[in-house]
């Protein structure tokens, strides 16, 4: 078993896969995260994930601001001599100067089936792409964005029910089941790396909060996947009254009216092609509820149009 190992998360997708790993006795000499942030409200300190995590096993935590031009911490990982990194949704490119200080490389597990959806977004963009697999890849880390050469890749299906969460939840226990069995085959030398081909590359952009405005002109579908893709944050949104609404469910339905119109008493709102029935909902500054709930006091009625 590796001596020193490194891991670099910060979000909730790299969690179930630290957990994994301390679980099973992988002796990790470091964990890298993301600095902690100050909240917009009230200037709460928020901790990353995998910080919160880290401190209860008990971890020794990095989280520097930068790690590029970093003579500092280059020298401390320097000082690491790991065996190995683990890089998982850690929120920052490694430098090239970084690539060099593990024995075995460093290993990234991306949430998308490389060369497709390269990036920040893969999820988020599979599900707005009507994509109908996605899955995860574990590769070794190149200087260029998720371009480095594949060792495992796990493919699931899509469906319209399923949003960002669920699909990540879904991909980052496959990847906690998965990375022992990717390191025993490095670690023996059995380990075989495909290279990718670069001519299929596409790229998950990262998420613009404007993407998520409602356009009801649009197919039904693509507005479900558009929910599906934002949940929960920044959330698919509409106006009415100048107030803004969070879609956070929503189904397909067959009727057919002007985009945008309330066609019933039950939220079922008309689009481009066909209509969506929504099913949870928050307004602006409230918290989320069921959509009948909801429309016990809501002034958005039937034959009403939103924005």
């Amino acid at each position: 078993m590796f001596k020193k190992i490194v891991f670099m998360g910060t979000s909730n997708f790299s969690v179930p896969i630290l957990k994994s790993l301390y679980q099973k006795g992988y002796p990790i000499c470091s964990v890298y995260t993301q600095p902690p942030k100050k909240s917009m409200r009230g200037q709460k300190i928020n901790e990353s994930p995998i910080q919160k995590l880290a401190e209860n096993l008990n971890l020794k935590i990095r989280n520097p601001n930068f790690l590029n031009q970093n003579k500092k911490e280059l020298e401390y990982f320097k000082s690491l001599n790991a065996d190995i990194v683990i890089v998982v949704s850690y929120g920052q490119l490694i430098p090239k100067e970084f690539l060099s200080l593990s024995k075995h490389g460093f290993i990234n597990i991306h949430a998308s089936l490389l060369p497709k959806w390269r990036g920040a977004a893969p999820i988020q963009r599979a599900i707005m792409n009507l994509d109908k697999t996605t899955g995860i890849s574990v590769m070794k880390i190149i200087e260029k964005l998720d371009a480095g050469p594949i060792m495992f890749r796990k493919e699931i299906k899509l469906a319209n029910t399923m949003n960002t969460e669920d699909i990540s939840n879904l991909l980052s226990k496959i990847g906690s089941e998965i990375i022992s069995d990717c390191f025993d085959l490095i670690e023996v030398g059995k380990a075989e790396f495909v290279e990718q081909d670069h001519s299929k590359a596409t790229y998950a952009k990262k998420i613009n909060k404007e993407e998520a405005k409602i356009n009801w002109k649009e197919d039904a579908l693509k507005i479900i996947a558009q929910v599906n893709a934002f949940y929960q944050n920044p959330g698919a949104w509409f106006l009415f009254q100048d107030e803004r609404y969070k879609v956070l469910k929503a189904v397909l339905s067959d009727l057919k009216g002007l985009p945008g119109k309330v066609l019933d008493t039950n939220l079922t709102i008309a689009c481009g092609k066909k209509s969506i029935k929504i099913e949870e909902l928050q307004r602006q500054g409230k918290g989320r509820q069921k959509v009948k709930e909801f429309l016990l006091g809501s002034k958005v009625k039937k034959d009403l149009f939103l924005s």
